[in-house]
């Protein structure tokens, strides 16, 4: 997929996940297992919107964005699963986060989730954030498939 434009993989990305922007956190797909794995690319705008109070002086991306980042990826380990095309997957539950560096503007977030159990329409998701080599953020994230 690495050979795909900006605009192709946008398409790809978009016939997958539901997200649209301002809300899509993913630039590019690395690597996609349907049902099993995703390391997905977000490029952190300079410019986005949340900089402005989120803090003026020392601008750095909320967390609860980095994890929609890491919910984003997994949705699309999920949803690329033939059976699950055109399904929403809801976020149901972060089981435990930690954030290990803050995330400035400019910066690209690697965000590597692996699919765990899905039973009955819940299942959870094990993910990290990376910028470059360095850890920002892991999370266990739980996901509901509504019928």
């Amino acid at each position: 997929m690495s050979q795909l434009n900006k605009d192709q993989m946008r398409a790809v990305i978009e016939s997958i996940l539901p997200h649209r922007a301002p809300f899509l956190f993913i630039s590019r797909i690395i690597e996609l297992e349907p049902g099993e794995k995703a390391v997905a690319e977000y490029d952190v705008p300079k410019d986005l919107s949340i900089f402005e109070g989120h803090f003026p002086q020392e601008p750095i991306l909320p967390g609860v964005i980095i994890l929609e980042v890491l919910a984003q990826a997994g949705a699309l380990a999920l949803l690329s699963l033939e059976n699950m095309k055109g399904k929403i997957a809801l976020l149901a539950g972060v089981e435990s986060a930690r954030f290990k560096r803050p995330v400035k503007p400019g910066e690209t977030l690697r965000a590597v989730m692996t699919m765990g159990t899905l039973k009955r329409g819940i299942g959870r998701a094990y993910g990290s954030v990376f910028v470059g080599d360095s850890e920002a953020a892991r999370a266990v994230i739980a996901f509901a498939v509504p019928n």
